[in-house]
């Protein structure tokens, strides 16, 4: 059975974060007609877990209780169209649950069940419906997208509520769809490829990056990114996904199905930056790629972090993953001379600002895999949860509205 249905360290200077649109490019604000039932505007529907596991623990309510403004800074936003990210299928089982129940509840110190229910999605498109008196930059009826932080309730549902700083207007030109596919990985890219390894516009030109793992929705938004910023850029990726990577501007793809990825990439001149998103023991000749002695670094997205705490918990966990990224940095410094480095996603409404006018300029494009409806939800993480993704997976968001 697949479900139950039931009736950030500054790295690059951002601009003033000013709307994208005036209020005759904003829709209307939806209002509740007078005949809607009270417990209709006070509930929502949504996809939910009570439990950690596999696809059978999604559960469809519509009695879920809508989420509301409470703090100055926050906005609630009706909710279009989410996409899922591997991440979801992760946190499906508990992944991160650790840190994830502190961070949501300080005094809960990792306490297990405090949690549920537990709406997951990462991405969101929507509109803004209301907004706390601090807000500055939005107003009901602008057209938003943000990435959602894990500790927070997720996407896939009818409503969510973000702080203003995690939520940008929309780029014009996308539709709903297009858009939710975009601010999860844009925002992970951003702090991989810009606050950790101080990539920028002015810094990149020539240099040498390589992407390894370049077909998924990180690959494909790292690629366009550096390519923008004027870098040169060489990707791994099977071969059927070579055709849709050097659509994206990749001036060197190497097909590791072909034959050893190390091999074929050793024949190549070294690179100034590694980014990878595989891990295992991709790190292990992945660091021997880099210029040594000049500053090069060496930047995974797959790290032990939170694996250390599920498994150890959170004074141990925390203790182990210290020693474990201490001991690499320092070993890959003195032997090779390169800097190894983690990265983590970091919500980033400034960042989204600029990808939105690199997307309205056609710099950067989406690319959707598959699209589901919002009854398609267990579905839709089944297609996630295969893997070889050749773009994102987007679920639009339709309830029909019940008198």
């Amino acid at each position: 059975m697949l479900c139950t249905w039931r009736p950030a360290a500054r790295a690059l200077p951002l601009r003033s974060r000013v709307s994208r649109g005036g209020p005759s490019e904003r829709s209307a604000v939806l209002q509740p007609t007078k005949n809607v039932h009270f417990r209709k505007l006070t509930t929502m529907a949504a996809w939910v877990i009570d439990k950690y596991g596999s696809n059978e623990v999604l559960e469809f309510r519509e009695d879920n209780r809508r989420p509301s403004v409470c703090t100055s800074a926050e906005v609630l936003l009706k909710v279009h169209a989410a996409a899922l990210n591997p991440v979801d299928v992760a946190m499906r089982g508990g992944y991160g649950s650790t840190l994830l129940g502190v961070r949501r509840d300080a005094l809960s110190l990792g306490w297990m069940g405090g949690e549920f229910p537990l709406v997951l999605g990462r991405d969101a498109s929507g509109v803004v419906v209301e907004c706390g008196s601090g807000v500055t930059h939005f107003q009901p009826g602008d057209e938003v997208w943000a990435a959602i932080p894990p500790w927070k309730q997720g996407s896939l549902a009818e409503f969510v509520v973000l702080s203003e700083s995690e939520v940008s207007h929309k780029p014009k030109s996308l539709s709903h769809t297009q858009a939710a596919s975009i601010p999860y990985v844009a925002s992970t890219v951003w702090s991989a490829l810009v606050v950790t390894a101080g990539l920028n516009k002015d810094s990149c030109s020539g240099k040498r990056v390589l992407i390894v793992g370049a077909s998924g929705g990180i690959g494909i938004l790292a690629i366009q990114l550096m390519k923008v910023w004027g870098a040169h850029v060489t990707a791994t990726c099977s071969r059927s996904a070579e055709g849709l990577v050097r659509s994206l501007g990749a001036d060197h793809v190497v097909d590791y199905t072909s034959g050893d990825t190390k091999a074929q990439l050793e024949t190549l001149e070294k690179f100034d930056v590694v980014l990878d998103n595989v891990g295992g023991d991709t790190e292990d000749w992945a660091v021997t790629l880099l210029r040594p002695w000049a500053g090069a670094k060496y930047i995974t997205l797959v790290t032990p972090f939170l694996l250390n705490l599920d498994k150890l918990g959170l004074a141990e966990g925390t203790v182990q993953t210290g020693l474990t990224a201490g001991s690499k940095a320092l070993k890959n410094l003195c032997d090779k001379g390169v800097h190894y480095r983690w990265a983590f996603f970091a919500p980033n409404g400034a960042a989204l600002d600029q990808i939105a006018d690199m997307v309205d300029e056609e710099q950067v494009r989406p690319v959707v895999e598959a699209e589901f409806s919002f009854s398609k939800v267990a579905q839709a993480f089944q297609k996630v949860e295969q893997g070889h993704a050749r773009g994102k997976t987007v679920i639009n968001i339709h309830v029909l509205q019940k008198c």
